[in-house]
């Protein structure tokens, strides 16, 4: 039987609360791990492992993070995303909410989109 998303949400508090040092009340649904719950790049990797113990599943390189959107001029241009970098976040995030990204798409905003919640709609995605 698949988890409820009650379920899914309180293994990844438990995971980030181990993983980040934070306190349970800080992780919250639309916390993001860089801004709001001081996750560093080196986090990532140990997140990853951790979620992948939790919830016993593979999560291969670049799914749930995705790497080398920024590095790639056709997907950057004047520090924004262009529409095919958008179009191509789109498609390696299906799991994150781009609403207000989109909207003003600037390379340093990327980071708001690594959210509590987009962790656990992966993790549904993963699950179901």
């Amino acid at each position: 039987m698949a988890m409820s998303r009650e379920e899914i949400f309180s293994r990844v508090k438990e995971t980030l609360v181990e993983a980040l040092g934070v306190d349970e009340d800080e992780v919250v649904g639309d916390a993001t791990l860089t801004g709001d719950l001081g996750a560093e790049s080196i986090d990532f990797l140990d997140i990853v492992f951790r979620l992948e113990k939790a919830f016993n599943i593979k999560i291969p390189r670049g799914e749930l993070f995705p790497e080398n959107i920024l590095n790639n001029p056709s997907f950057v241009n004047d520090k924004k995303l262009t529409d095919s970098g958008l179009a191509e976040l789109r498609k390696r995030m299906a799991h994150a909410d781009l609403t207000e990204f989109e909207k003003n798409p600037e390379v340093d905003r990327i980071a708001e989109l690594f959210t509590v919640d987009a962790i656990v709609r992966y993790i549904e995605s993963k699950t179901a």
